[in-house]
């Protein structure tokens, strides 16, 4: 499972807007008496959700971004450094200056599904995601939680999908549209049969009975046209494409709602952010 470059610079910018800053404020106060702090980021992409989290941290960071695929891996790496005041390399770390913040950058490969304990290291003090665990089945999703209670970490995620969609104009299929889609996102991606919208309370148990305690906020993206017009072209052709694999649609109501959505003036599609602590 791979997400293009194209396609995540795209929702960049949705997704900081999205971002639920009350969870991003109670981390920063769990962290507040730091000065450093050491964090996994999985499924990292292009390191867009250390973009969007820097400021919630201690002035030293040292983070470890970790994807299975190499060439965004080394996407990050150089959006990273055009991001950053000051960008230097030190061996295979990227050492960056952020608004007086130092933030030491390791990349790691590595594939979430076979190897999460490698994945994760030996002890961060947090470890985050984004977009990530709605594509995770629920079984992962548990020893996903379990393995990060052992190291006793901080947990944050952002932009997780809630199956809530709100488009504008309304069409006719929009309803049988999504029903296929989420059949679809329910489909195996490589960490068993994907949760989907349940992914945010199946996480938040798996916490709990971890013994952390959880809080769980909303982070819809609002989408409006002219703004964000080529996100919501792109959103609308990526799940037609995923529902014509379901042939749960007729090819003719898919096409019109295709028609309809790519020139869509707004939309909310709805995503949970969570953070947990022991």
């Amino acid at each position: 499972m791979s997400f293009s470059a194209d396609w995540l610079d795209l929702r960049e910018d949705s997704d900081r807007r999205a971002r639920n800053p009350a969870l991003a404020e109670r981390l920063a106060t769990c962290l507040a008496d730091r000065e450093a702090v050491s964090v996994v980021d999985l499924g990292c992409g292009l390191g867009s959700n250390l973009r969007g989290l820097w400021r919630a941290l201690p002035t030293r960071q040292d983070w470890r971004l970790v994807d299975h695929d190499p060439a965004l891996l080394a996407g990050a790496r150089a959006r990273l450094a055009a991001w950053a005041d000051t960008a230097r390399e030190e061996g295979e770390a990227l050492l960056l200056g952020k608004d007086g913040r130092r933030l030491t950058v390791r990349f790691a490969e590595a594939d979430l599904a076979r190897d999460l304990d490698a994945a994760l290291g030996e002890r961060p003090d947090l470890v985050t995601a984004a977009a990530l665990f709605d594509l995770c089945g629920a079984d992962w999703i548990a020893g996903f939680a379990q393995a990060v209670a052992r190291r006793g970490a901080l947990f944050h995620t952002a932009l997780t999908y809630d199956g809530r969609e709100t488009w504008e104009p309304a069409h006719p299929a929009d309803d049988a549209v999504r029903a296929a889609f989420l059949s679809h996102q329910g489909e195996d991606k490589g960490f068993g049969p994907s949760a989907g919208p349940a992914a945010t309370r199946a996480l938040a148990s798996a916490f709990a009975a971890a013994g952390y305690e959880t809080q769980i906020g909303d982070s819809p993206w609002r989408l409006e046209a002219p703004r964000d017009a080529a996100l919501l072209r792109a959103l609308a052709e990526g799940q037609a494409d995923a529902v014509a694999e379901t042939g749960r649609v007729a090819a003719d109501t898919l096409a019109g709602w295709r028609a309809a959505r790519v020139g869509a003036r707004a939309a909310t599609i709805g995503h949970k952010d969570l953070f947990a602590r022991p």
